[in-house]
């Protein structure tokens, strides 16, 4: 495969389906069974509709070292402006991001701003052993993304 044709492979095609994020005022308890029961290690915090932070597992771990963390909410320890890419960003370029500021998650959004998921290493992981295997072919992709967008 030549390195111009993985720029045709878009982040979308890799990303992980987020069906839950919580609001800045969601306790950090909630939080922690939420992400528990869907066993996700990521999730995205949202202020009304707009995506304005994330928490990771490892801020739950830290969090509860504290004896009163029953009392944080999710604005308290969600990172800030996460890494937010656009459904149609080139894989090579989130991955490349995501190395260089050694971020371990990009929240992907549509056009209008919506929340639609999660890339992840793991998930950046999965392309890569995919495209080593040929198994992603870019000539697939505008099939896939017709298909995607029906």
């Amino acid at each position: 495969m030549k390195s111009g044709a993985l720029d045709n492979i878009t982040v979308f095609e890799y990303t992980s389906p987020c069906d839950d994020s919580v609001q800045v005022e969601e306790t950090i308890q909630n939080i922690e069974d939420l992400m528990n029961m869907r066993g996700v290690r990521h999730i995205p915090v949202l202020r009304g509709t707009e995506i304005v932070g994330i928490i990771s597992q490892r801020d739950l771990l830290l969090m509860s070292k504290y004896d009163q963390s029953n009392h944080f909410t999710a604005e308290d320890i969600m990172s800030e402006d996460p890494y937010i890419v656009d459904k149609g960003t080139p894989l090579s370029e989130v991955a490349f991001e995501m190395s260089k500021n050694k971020i371990g998650s990009a929240v992907v959004q549509d056009e209008y701003g919506r929340l639609l998921g999660i890339f992840t290493t793991t998930d950046a992981l999965n392309a890569l052993v995919e495209i080593l295997r040929g198994e992603m072919r870019p000539d697939n992709i505008d099939q896939e993304e017709k298909t995607l967008s029906s």
